[in-house]
């Protein structure tokens, strides 16, 4: 029996009541009432023959056909955005919509800045930019761009390698003071180290054999690389940071950085369906310059003083 097309705005109801947890939560997100926002969920379940969630007096528990049905309803999501981003501009002008993904620390202290020349060049061009850790996914076109510290594998995606960051471990001037300086990678098991609080791939591809450096050793956990670096900058202790990005900052130290020196192999990816838009082949180009400037430490970027 054929299904009769529920429709996106049911689809978004329901993706909204799985983000949120609750009808109630999910109609102030939406800015819609609760009664009509129940109306949309009993609708897309009349609709699909399928039941997507137990009613009980503590609200909506999502069923097992649920979660099955939620990543097809984030496509939706997805190519409905995609959408409105492209037909934000045609293909041949310099303005619209560009919706990029970077990790935190790329995207919350080294992209703003190229981004902000790239305003002063090409004023039309509206940034949409996510942080996040995750790889964003750009087959299902969740963004446009993205900077990757993975070499991307699929055929579909256009990828230019940008560079090799290197990181070095850093401590804040008033922590080595205090402190002092290790002069041997053993002696770090002295010192308060930063790191992360559940160990990501990347991390454990780059850590040099045989250094301390797991979950246990931190006097620092944290998931957010923006909070651990606000952490090395205040003096907690000693953690890893991009080097082009500690070079912006006179008060952090490198710290046995002839002994223990890890790299990011860094790639710019775009869908290669978006290379005949001009603003997305400007902008990629324009980033893919400038963050191999960055790599060599050769972006000049603003000292943290």
């Amino acid at each position: 029996m054929a299904i009769d097309d529920p429709g996106w705005n049911l689809h978004r109801s329901f993706l909204a009541v799985m983000a949120q947890g609750s009808l109630s939560a999910a109609a102030r997100a939406l800015g819609m009432t609760q009664p009509s926002l129940g109306r949309h969920i009993r609708a897309l379940e009349q609709r699909l023959g399928v039941a997507l969630f137990t009613r009980s007096p503590q609200g909506l528990t999502p069923t097992e056909m649920a979660h099955e049905l939620l990543p097809h309803a984030q496509a939706m999501a997805s190519a409905s955005a995609a959408m409105r981003r492209a037909a934000s501009a045609g293909f041949g002008e310099l303005r619209g919509v560009v919706r990029i993904s970077a990790s935190e620390v790329i995207g919350g202290e080294v992209l703003p800045g190229m981004l902000a020349a790239f305003r002063e060049q090409h004023p039309g061009v509206v940034i949409e930019l996510v942080l996040s850790n995750q790889s964003a996914d750009l087959l299902r076109k969740d963004v446009d761009l993205a900077v990757r510290m993975v070499q991307p594998t699929q055929q579909a995606l256009v990828a230019r390698k940008v560079g090799t960051i290197v990181l070095n471990l850093y401590a804040h001037r008033r922590y080595l003071k205090a402190h002092g300086t290790p002069q041997r990678p053993d002696q770090l098991a002295e010192h308060a180290l930063i790191g992360f609080d559940h160990e990501p791939p990347y991390v454990r591809a780059m850590r040099p054999a045989g250094l301390a450096y797991a979950r246990e050793h931190f006097a620092l956990r944290t998931d957010s690389d923006l909070a651990g670096l606000a952490a090395m900058r205040a003096g907690f202790g000693i953690g890893f940071c991009q080097v082009p990005l500690a070079a912006r900052d006179r008060q952090l130290v490198a710290v046995l950085a002839d002994m223990i020196a890890p790299v990011l192999p860094t790639w710019l990816v775009m869908h290669e369906d978006l290379r005949r838009s001009a603003r997305h082949r400007t902008l990629f180009d324009f980033l893919a310059e400038a963050m191999a400037r960055y790599a060599t430490g050769e972006h000049p970027g603003q000292r943290v003083r």
